[in-house]
């Protein structure tokens, strides 16, 4: 809720400088991305409630002293504070306990429409909450929200009967260095550490060129500059994700976004500072944004293996936090010394780095991950049918993990029939039996 509104307020803390806002603005993104990995595994060892309250505790307190600071030290502090907050990995490990493993992936689709869903929501209403309360107002509202997380977590969320390790949800130590160094996953976690330095860095510069617009009467308000903007670039994203999934388009609808977005940067550097083109161009922006954003979690599962997702993920989410992290830190260091121009100008710049690094990405792979739970057929029954199983119509991987007891199949769905599946199983159990 800060991006839209935070550089146009902070300057009126104590000690502020275009840099310390910087640090101030990216610092929650800094222990968010230290700590996610590190809060999911200790929730495999203390239970996913105990490590949830504590981070919704950590992010209210931080809530509470951004809201009642006057300084930019204290200001980075709380943000620095909210940050270790850091529970979305233990959400995840939580909704996977809770949901049977074959909807787990509509789960997962779910969770990731709600987060697009309450940034865009963020982005219309923040603007109005300050121009009544400042900032304070978003900080109590936000430790608000956070106390209803953590009355919600007691009072409905149900405790799982089993907490136990996901292969496709939750980070695995010992892969960690696989996944990591694996070439196509690297691009991946690359272009997410760039496309959230390039936002935050972006939204440094936004909300000052917006509150000079707003002084000069384009605009009563900054929601009358958001609102229609996060509706249109939302509307203008849909044929273009048709286009990647349906069409299987997904490499030249990835790399045309990448490149739409860096002549955005560009065109703000020129002519951002008259209220037309910064709207004009500020939707290019977001509707490039909005296209990477749906489409990079997409890439990711479907690039690393089923069983490694769950690393995969974790990774990738870590590299986000960081990239805003310095995004908030870089953007302040060039406002400083060069203004908004040069901000833009670097942004566009880190374009063409993402746009050279993403062009050697392989092909996607149109692959779906299916979920079975084989809790009912022993080990080496299934270990047994794996070579069988790979050679059914649509299946074109498949790993069994004893630990979990679950099959992770890969399959393409144009040809993948579940019931083929069962069949086999329950032929090689039937054969067992005799």
């Amino acid at each position: 809720m800060l991006i839209p509104v935070f550089t146009a307020f902070a300057g009126q803390l104590e000690g502020a400088t275009p840099a310390l806002m910087g640090i101030a603005l990216g610092s929650y993104g800094l222990s968010q991305g230290v700590l996610q990995m590190p809060f999911g595994l200790l929730s495999d060892r203390w239970g996913r409630k105990p490590v949830l309250t504590l981070g919704l505790a950590l992010f209210i307190a931080g809530s509470i002293l951004g809201a009642l600071t006057h300084s930019i030290y204290g200001m980075i502090a709380a943000r620095i504070l909210q940050g270790t907050g850091a529970v979305g990995s233990v959400l995840i490990a939580l909704l996977a306990d809770l949901t049977p493993d074959d909807q787990r992936t509509k789960a997962m689709a779910v969770i990731g429409m709600t987060i697009g869903t309450s940034f865009s929501v963020a982005m219309i209403i923040s603007p109005t909450i300050t121009h009544h309360y400042g900032l304070p107002g978003i900080f109590y509202l936000t430790a608000i929200l956070a106390f209803t997380g953590l009355v919600l977590l007691y009072a409905v969320i149900p405790s799982p009967a089993r907490e136990r390790f996901h292969h496709d949800s939750e980070t695995s130590p010992s892969l960690l260095k696989t996944v990591f160094f694996n070439p196509q996953l690297q691009r991946l976690n690359a272009g997410i550490f760039l496309q959230h330095f390039i936002l935050t860095a972006t939204f440094y510069a936004v909300p000052l060129l917006l509150k000079h617009q707003v002084k000069s009467s384009h605009f009563e308000q900054a929601w009358q500059f958001y609102l229609p903007l996060m509706i249109i670039a939302f509307i203008a994203m849909v044929p273009f994700i048709i286009l990647a999934e349906k069409k299987r388009q997904m490499k030249a609808v990835f790399l045309t976004a990448v490149a739409v977005s860096g002549v955005a940067q560009l065109l703000l550097a020129i002519g951002g500072h008259h209220w037309l083109g910064l709207w004009v161009f500020m939707l290019f922006y977001f509707t490039a944004f909005n296209i990477l954003e749906a489409v990079l979690p997409s890439l990711i599962s479907r690039q690393a293996d089923p069983h490694s997702k769950g690393t995969a993920m974790g990774i990738y989410s870590s590299s986000q936090f960081l990239g805003i992290f310095s995004g908030g830190v870089a953007a302040g260091l060039l406002y400083q010394f060069g203004g908004e121009s040069s901000l833009f100008y670097a942004n566009a710049f880190l374009c063409g780095v993402w746009l050279f690094i993403a062009r050697a990405m392989k092909p996607n792979r149109y692959y779906a991950t299916v979920i079975i739970n084989c809790e009912h057929y022993a080990p080496a029954l299934l270990m047994a049918a794996l070579p069988e199983l790979q050679q059914l119509p649509g299946v074109r991987e498949a790993i069994f993990e004893a630990d979990e007891h679950v099959l992770y199949l890969r399959v393409d769905q144009q040809d993948y029939q579940q019931a083929g599946v069962e069949a086999l199983l329950a032929g090689h159990s039937a054969a067992k039996t005799k």
